[in-house]
């Protein structure tokens, strides 16, 4: 691994001239998201940069296969199911894709990882350890799609998915670090490099938007990661899970509350926390900033204490989502929006 610190810093520069390019794409082929009632945003922003994330991801895959860092099975489980999801998004961005076809590519990306990865390892209740066999590989395909689906949720304003990336992936790099587990660092440091180098253009205000390829692989990946890591150890599912609790209770919290009132989910809407937020405090910047905070001053302090100290992980899933609960309610996910 030490061989290859270089490549971090090369991976964000790489990133960050890519999305320059994207843009400059996106703008000579007038690929504009365009503000509407559903919008959190108010001005035309080139979409699509995302792209730059993928390909600079998948590059470094490649090279950390090349030089042992990773195992075949993972290399091919992270770019096959990178490069499905990202190419899905990508022709989505540029023409619409039916929900139900979409649907469809996410389950195979998922079926695709899952049969490289093993499919879902033991995991840790409180008292036991309990290998749910094939109905574990099928839930874990539903967590794989959700997690590539909220994701695409969660990416509504300017620079929250990429912070959420690099809060969780960074804060995994930390983890794994101090529990010896250096081997795992590999992944989500690069991981997190090319989400940089993509949020130096996505940061509020944004000059470009991440788009569903961007979106929806870092989606997937950060779940492929978090079942990667937990063949390792099983606390490190309880950690990735934690780590990206904003995303996951603020978008299960909408989903549900919506499914409950009979919307329909596919459609667009700005009813999350964190867009009644962004609209309450009329930007974008602090809400983002306090996803930061969250992430790096509550969650991460218990994800350590999962994987360090002997808190179940269970027991600190509950105490890491009960504030994450509050504020969902706070800010009323879910709930319609009140038309002025």
């Amino acid at each position: 691994m030490k061989d290859l610190l270089w490549l971090a810093p090369s991976i964000a520069i790489l990133a960050l001239l890519l999305t320059w390019l994207l843009r400059r794409y996106a703008l000579a082929r007038s690929l504009i998201d365009i503000p509407n009632a559903r919008s959190s945003h108010s001005v035309p922003t080139p979409r699509g940069g995302g792209v730059a994330i993928v390909i600079s991801f998948l590059i470094a895959v490649l090279l950390l296969w090349a030089s042992d860092e990773i195992t075949r099975p993972v290399m091919l489980a992270l770019l096959g199911a990178g490069a499905a999801t990202a190419l899905l998004g990508f022709l989505d961005d540029h023409g619409h894709i039916a929900a139900r076809w979409r649907l469809l590519g996410h389950f195979g990306a998922a079926a695709w990882a899952l049969f490289w990865l093993n499919g879902l390892p033991p995991i840790i209740v409180p008292g036991l350890t309990v290998d749910l066999g094939w109905l574990g590989h099928v839930l874990a395909a539903f967590y794989l799609v959700w997690m590539l689906n909220l994701y695409n949720f969660m990416d509504g304003i300017d620079g929250l998915a990429s912070a959420e990336a690099v809060c969780a992936c960074m804060g995994a790099c930390l983890i794994y670090w101090l529990a010896g587990y250096q081997d795992l660092v590999s992944l989500p440091l690069f991981l997190s490099m090319a989400v940089i180098g993509f949020l130096v253009w996505n940061f509020p205000p944004a000059k470009i938007f991440m788009g569903d390829a961007g979106s929806g692989f870092l989606g997937i990946l950060v779940a492929v990661l978090s079942l990667q890591a937990a063949w390792h150890s099983a606390d490190f599912l309880w950690v990735w899970l934690i780590l990206l609790g904003v995303f996951i209770v603020d978008a299960t919290f909408t989903l549900t509350r919506r499914l409950v009132r009979g919307d329909k989910v596919y459609e667009a809407h700005r009813s999350h926390a964190y867009q009644f937020a962004s609209r309450q405090f009329g930007k974008h910047l602090p809400v983002t900033l306090s996803v930061v905070v969250i992430n790096v001053f509550w969650l991460l302090p218990i994800a350590i204490c999962v994987a360090l100290f002997g808190l179940n992980g269970l027991l600190g899933l509950v105490i890491a989502y009960l504030p994450l609960v509050l504020l969902a309610v706070k800010y009323k996910a879910g709930e319609l929006e009140k038309v002025v």
